[in-house]
C-alpha cells in the first residue's frame, strides 16, 4: 500500500482545521459538564509493569557480539482523579537501567555546533503526562504528552501483550515503540466502535536512517522539541469483545519543518497506514500487524543529512521512499485444557513470522540495500505464573535478503510483570 502523499496535503490541512472545530466544541461541553462533577472518594492509583532479558547471539556479520542481559523497562504509571470529569495520568519509563544524555542546539555558537553531555547509559522518558477530560462516552478529550495510536503496541505494550521477550521487530524497525507526543486528542466509543484523533508534535527527519527509516526521527535528542510543523493521527477500533478487536490506524505530517536548522526548501511528508487485530479467546491467541507508510522527497533529505554535523548523532545513511512490514504471532495455552479457574497458570506455545523492509522502496540513485529487508521466524514458550508475571523464552531466526552472512540466530528469556 503505498500512500499519494501530494494528493493529501490539502486534506490534512482540512482536517486540522475540523479537528479543531470539535476541539472547541468539546471544550464547551466539558464547561458545562463540569459544574456537575462530584469529587471521587479514591482519586489517587498507580499501576506499571517491567521487563528484564538475557540474549544470546549467533550472527554470521557479528561473530563476537556477546551475550547480553537488559533491564529493559521499568515504567511507573501514576493517575489521580480530580473528579469525576477530570483526571490526571502520567508515565514514567526507566529503560536499560540507567539515566540519559542531553542534547542541545545553541545557533549562537560559532558553526552552530550541538553539545551533548553522556552521562551513565540508559534512559528515564516522560511517556505520557497529561490531563483527561470525560465528557460523554462519544466525545471525551486529552490534552498533555500522550500515546500516539498507530500500530498494535500503541494499545498493548505490557508483556503479556506479545509473546517474544522483545516487542515485534516488525513494528519496533517502522514506527517508534513506544511512541509519544505532545498535542490534544478527541477519542470516543459507539458501543463496540472506538476511535482517537489527534494533532501533535511531528517528526524530524534529520534522524531517518536505512535501518530504521523514521523511527530515529522522534524527537528526543533535544531538550525542547520543535513543533513547527504539526502531524495528525487517527485510529478506529472495532471490538467484538475485550478479546477479539480489529482496527486501522494512521499518521500524516510534515517532517521537513521540524530540524533543527531550516536547512532544506522542500516539504517532506510522511505518510503511515496500519492495520492490526488480535484474537485471544478459548487458549488461542492470535495476534498481527501490517504496515505501510511513504516519505516524500526521500532522495533529497537523503542528500542533505550526508551533510549533517557529526555531533548531531544521527546515521547520516540513505532513507527509503517506502517501508513496510507486517507480523502475526500464533499461540495456544495447553494448560486451558486441563484449567480449573481463570487464576489458573498459562502454558503458552508460539510462533511468529516477521517481515520488514526499510527500504521497500526508492527514489533517484539510492542504493536499495537487501540487508535491511528482513525475515524472522520465531518459535517459543511463555509460562504465566499468575496475570501479572510472566518467564519468556525464545529462538529466532532471522534472515537478511543479502546472499552472503545473512543469518542472525537469537536465543533469549525474559521475565515481565505487571502491577
Amino acid at each position: 500500500m503505498i500512500l499519494s502523499l501530494n494528493i493529501i496535503v490539502d486534506g490534512f490541512n482540512f482536517m486540522k482545521k475540523l479537528f479543531l472545530f470539535i476541539l472547541s466544541a468539546a471544550l464547551g461541553l466539558f464547561l458545562i459538564f463540569s459544574f456537575c462533577a462530584v469529587a471521587d472518594t479514591n482519586p489517587f492509583s498507580v499501576s506499571g509493569y517491567g521487563v528484564i532479558n538475557y540474549a544470546h547471539y549467533d550472527w554470521e556479520l557479528d561473530p563476537n557480539r556477546r551475550a547480553s542481559i537488559d533491564i529493559e523497562r521499568l515504567v511507573v504509571a501514576p493517575k489521580y482523579r480530580i473528579n469525576r470529569t477530570i483526571r490526571l495520568e502520567a508515565e514514567v519509563e526507566f529503560e536499560h537501567g540507567g539515566t540519559g544524555s542531553t542534547m542541545e542546539f545553541d545557533k549562537f555558537e560559532e558553526f552552530g555546533e550541538f553539545e551533548m553531555e553522556i552521562e551513565k547509559g540508559g534512559e528515564v522518558i516522560v511517556e505520557k503526562l497529561a490531563a483527561v477530560f470525560s465528557i460523554h462516552p462519544l466525545l471525551n478529550f486529552r490534552v498533555g504528552h500522550i500515546i500516539v495510536p498507530v500500530g498494535l503496541l500503541a494499545k498493548r505494550h505490557r508483556p503479556q501483550h506479545y509473546f517474544t521477550t522483545t516487542r515485534s521487530e516488525a513494528e519496533a524497525h517502522i514506527i517508534p515503540a513506544i511512541w509519544h507526543e505532545t498535542g490534544v486528542e478527541l477519542f470516543g466509543s459507539l458501543g463496540p466502535l472506538k476511535y482517537q484523533s489527534q494533532i501533535i508534535n511531528g517528526l524530524d527527519s534529520t534522524g531517518f536512517s536505512s535501518r530504521h527509516w523514521i523511527v530515529p526521527g522522534h524527537q528526543l535528542r533535544f531538550e525542547t522539541v520543535n513543533a513547527e510543523a504539526p502531524a495528525f493521527v487517527g485510529r478506529l477500533d472495532f471490538e467484538f469483545d475485550e478479546n477479539i478487536a480489529v482496527g486501522i490506524s494512521g499518521y500524516f505530517g510534515d517532517t521537513a519543518a521540524n530540524r533543527p536548522k531550516p536547512d532544506v526548501d522542500f516539504d517532506a511528508y510522511v505518510g503511515i497506514v496500519s492495520l492490526h487485530g488480535f484474537y485471544e479467546m478459548n487458549g488461542v491467541k492470535v495476534r498481527g500487524v501490517f504496515l505501510s507508510g511513504a516519505l516524500q522527497n526521500a532522495d533529497r533529505l537523503s542528500k542533505v543529512n550526508r551533510t549533517l554535523s557529526n555531533n548531531l548523532n544521527v546515521k547520516r545513511t540513505p532513507i527509503g521512499s517506502t517501508a513496510l512490514g507486517y507480523y502475526v504471532e500464533v499461540g495456544y495455552d495447553v494448560l486451558s485444557l486441563i484449567k480449573t479457574g481463570a487464576s489458573s497458570p498459562e502454558l503458552d506455545v508460539f510462533a511468529r513470522l516477521d517481515y520488514y523492509d526499510t527500504m521497500a522502496s526508492v527514489k533517484g540513485i539510492i542504493f536499495d540495500n537487501p540487508r535491511w529487508e528482513r525475515t524472522t521466524m520465531t518459535f517459543g514458550v511463555n509460562y504465566h505464573i499468575h496475570s501479572q508475571l510472566v518467564f519468556k523464552s525464545h529462538y529466532s531466526l532471522r534472515r537478511l535478503a543479502a546472499h552472503e552472512k545473512n543469518r542472525e540466530n537469537t536465543l533469549a528469556v525474559g521475565l515481565g510483570f505487571q502491577y
